[in-house]
């Protein structure tokens, strides 16, 4: 399989992926905060991380799966292109406070996701 056709079967799998748990998430908490987008930036960033380390560091893979997975699924699943928009949606709304706030918590919990599939991974080896 070529590295292109791996990592667009992973993009289109990435992209369904991040459709339904978002969809999914604002239908359980509702939508007056972007929870849907924060929930798969959240999960992708710790997905980013963990894999990260396993498939380079443990695990024997092609470079096709590898960046199937990390380019390709996680690369279309984590949405900080929405996350942006999300942004400048609820500052165009006047709800300043709630952007600043889901900035925050965004890029301090997805670094802190990260981490911890980091060092999830490491545990592994």
């Amino acid at each position: 399989m070529s590295i292109y056709l791996a990592i667009a079967l992973g993009g289109s799998l990435g992209a369904v992926s991040r459709y339904w748990m978002a969809s999914s998430t604002y239908q359980w908490l509702g939508l007056g905060f972007p929870y849907g987008t924060f929930a798969v930036n959240l999960l992708g960033s710790l997905a980013m991380g963990f894999l990260w380390v396993l498939l380079l560091h443990r695990f024997q893979v092609s470079e096709e799966i590898r960046l199937g997975l990390l380019v390709g699924f996680l690369g279309s699943f984590t949405t900080f292109s929405t996350f942006a928009l999300d942004v400048l949606h609820l500052t165009g709304s006047d709800e300043v406070l709630r952007a600043i706030l889901y900035v925050v918590l965004s890029v301090l919990l997805c670094i802190f996701g990260a981490w911890v599939g980091l060092m999830a991974a490491k545990q592994l080896i």
